[in-house]
């Protein structure tokens, strides 16, 4: 392969799978790499097309096309649907105290797109404490329990799908994983959890104005448009995708290990998958 063409496919990719994530409401990068696949490279002669995994994108890569997609898209609006999308978080942030809430995710880095929702982590030895709360709280949620590979055995962790302004998603860990920092498949650096007074300080500095309003008189500005353009879009499930690696009909046709022909083919894991393993 060419380096024009290895380079060529590596970009198209990106693109379809940010595509496929900001049109489709596809939401795991694993996922929608593996869609891309099947979609750009399809099927030669009637055979799995080929690759080698040093062609595929970097989760890092398809997030950059995936901006530039929302960008394009989006314009200044962006910026005030962050902005009113951060209030909400704080606001249901501070309501949670005492469960160590951490902002992750998109709307902690500021990489908003149409679908994104606030990802917010925490922390309690116990589960039912924290859902009597929910309930005090008058909030509407639906639960579900996931099972991923972490520390080298199955875990169970519990989501609750809040429905408030925005959608919030609350992962449930017990308080030991407070001291641990997973990795991002995205770009490999520790993730970042925002405290509420790091999510404060975030809003002086990139929302002065629209922050210094908020707190004389209490209005979000933009968060009428922006909760109108979700109701619009209607925004992905926010478990689609999760550890799914079952994806039927949209399995992408590239040759699997064991059916590859060519014995010189590489195979690895796909990037972004790699930290389900050990």
């Amino acid at each position: 392969m060419s380096s024009e063409r290895f380079g060529g496919v590596r970009v198209s990719l990106a693109r379809e799978a940010a595509r496929l994530m900001y049109e489709e409401g596809v939401k795991e990068y694993f996922t929608a790499k593996r869609m891309a696949a099947k979609r750009v490279l399809g099927r030669v002669e009637g055979k799995r097309a080929r690759y080698r995994p040093a062609a595929l994108p970097s989760n890092g890569e398809i997030r950059d096309a995936l901006l530039a997609i929302a960008k394009a898209s989006e314009g200044a609006g962006r910026t005030k649907k962050l902005f009113a999308m951060r209030v909400v978080a704080l606001e249901a942030m501070r309501v949670l105290l005492d469960f160590e809430p951490r902002l992750i995710g998109s709307v902690s880095t500021g990489h908003v797109r149409r679908g994104s929702d606030i990802d917010v982590q925490v922390f309690t030895n116990d589960e039912d404490a924290l859902e009597r709360h929910l309930r005090g709280l008058g909030w509407s949620y639906e639960t579900e329990r996931v099972s991923i590979h972490k520390f080298g055995e199955i875990r169970d962790y519990l989501h609750h799908q809040v429905e408030d302004r925005f959608r919030i998603e609350l992962t449930v860990y017990p308080r030991r994983e407070l001291r641990f920092r997973p990795r991002s498949s995205t770009d490999g650096l520790p993730i970042v959890r925002v405290s509420s007074s790091m999510l404060e300080a975030t809003l002086l500095r990139d929302h002065t104005e629209a922050w210094r309003c908020y707190l004389r008189d209490g209005v979000i500005a933009g968060l009428r448009a922006a909760m109108a353009e979700a109701a619009e879009g209607g925004a992905a499930d926010s478990f689609d995708g999760l550890l799914d690696d079952d994806l039927s009909d949209e399995e992408p046709n590239i040759a699997e290990p064991g059916e590859e022909e060519d014995p010189e083919q590489i195979y690895e894991p796909l990037p972004g998958f790699e930290h389900f393993s050990d």
